[in-house]
């Protein structure tokens, strides 16, 4: 798909202009006339664009969502709530997405078929919620529902990363100033203990031989540092890698608990938010499992898939994964028996948002202070091995 910009006249005068998709010249000026425009000026443009990622954010999505959700309820046209939220929003990427969907939509194709040609932004899971909601004619029904889905998601991961943010700074800041000590500070030290001669104890020459490595191949180390991360992402790229990576990030010591948790709670919200907008079971599982987010889950919830299509229940296979905890699988199968699958789902991921924010808690309790005690306890030592000589030199003057 090419690029053009166009400029012409509306309606009422005014000029207008923008830029299109199309396969060719002819098929964009089809696309503008669309638009109703007089003394149409059209021409291709190109040129690199580097960008990382969408350019749009989680809470981007989520007020697009939330608005879109207004002014659908509101009556208005499709169109036209296109149009407005391609000229409201902020975020410059969201607003060229916009304005795209529009046009492919002005083309002839529905809203769910237009949003899957941006995958990137708009997820699988976004995509046929918003098929179901055209199929029901329910639209801003699902738009609603979305847009709580994401809220809620957003508040989870900003709950997650802010409760983290600290441990990890006191981390980084403990490392450097380490280094820090290790390369100008012990070095000042050993000059002069080097001068005054004698026997140095254990400690001291321990420190001092650590700081003489660290000064002739800090180089080194931190190229083999950002060697072993760009390794470990690659492989962690691979089938095998991510497999390996996600199932040990469910073992974790401290953070096991709290991945199982937050994977458990999005599962559930994810699942229950398609069951409740009318899409069938076993699509909804598919979707479910390819937004989980953690590899061990999407194939136990694929396991399900298959068992549930050769006529077993969704609790069963879902407590041969081993990773959903047992009060989440009976609760479920209460769900199954009573017909409120999607009800007990969407209390489950309220509940266990709950447990999410408990455990963050905890592990922020138990992080801060063990930082703090291994930053204090390497710098006390360093500090006590420095002035070990000094001790033993005021001993030997009294």
């Amino acid at each position: 798909m090419a690029k053009f910009a166009y400029t012409g006249k509306g309606l009422n005068g005014k000029d207008v202009s923008g830029e299109v998709e199309a396969e060719n010249h002819d098929a964009a000026l089809s696309l503008v006339k669309k638009k109703r425009l007089k003394e149409i000026k059209i021409h291709k443009v190109g040129g690199m664009k580097f960008q990382f990622g969408s350019g749009v954010g989680l809470k981007d999505l989520s007020r697009f969502t939330r608005q879109f959700s207004a002014m659908t309820q509101a009556g208005l046209p499709l169109i036209q709530c296109l149009d407005i939220l391609s000229e409201q929003t902020e975020n410059k990427n969201m607003s060229t997405i916009v304005k795209k969907v529009s046009i492919d939509i002005q083309g002839g194709g529905t809203l769910a078929e237009s949003l899957e040609k941006h995958k990137p932004v708009f997820t699988e899971l976004y995509c046929q919620m918003v098929r179901a909601g055209e199929a029901g004619g329910i639209l801003d029904t699902i738009l609603n529902r979305l847009a709580d889905y994401q809220e809620a998601a957003e508040e989870l991961r900003r709950k997650v990363k802010g409760a983290l943010t600290y441990p990890v700074l006191v981390a980084i800041v403990a490392v450097v100033a380490v280094m820090a000590m290790l390369t100008f500070v012990i070095p000042v030290f050993a000059g002069m203990f080097k001068d005054m001669g004698g026997e140095l104890p254990a400690p001291t020459r321990a420190v001092m031989a650590m700081s003489d490595f660290v000064k002739h191949y800090i180089v080194y180390m931190i190229l083999g540092t950002g060697a072993v991360i760009f390794a470990l992402v690659r492989y962690i790229r691979t089938p095998k890698g991510k497999w390996n990576w996600d199932k040990m990030m469910l073992v974790l010591p401290l953070f096991g608990d709290l991945t199982r948790k937050t994977a458990v709670a999005r599962f559930c919200r994810t699942l229950g938010t398609l069951l409740s907008s009318g899409v069938p079971i076993i699509e909804a599982l598919t979707v479910t499992a390819r937004t989980s987010g953690n590899k061990v889950i999407e194939m136990g919830i694929f396991k399900t898939v298959e068992a549930i299509s050769g006529g077993q229940s969704i609790a069963d296979p879902l407590k041969a994964t081993g990773v959903f905890p047992p009060m989440v699988i009976q609760m479920i199968a209460v769900g199954e028996r009573t017909g409120g699958l999607s009800d007990m789902l969407t209390r489950v991921s309220d509940f266990y948002d709950i447990e999410v924010e408990s455990a963050v808690d905890a592990l922020t309790s138990m992080l801060e202070p063990l930082v703090v005690v291994v930053l204090g306890g390497v710098i006390g030592f360093m500090l006590i091995a420095m002035y070990l000589p000094m001790f033993s030199m005021a001993g030997a003057v009294h």
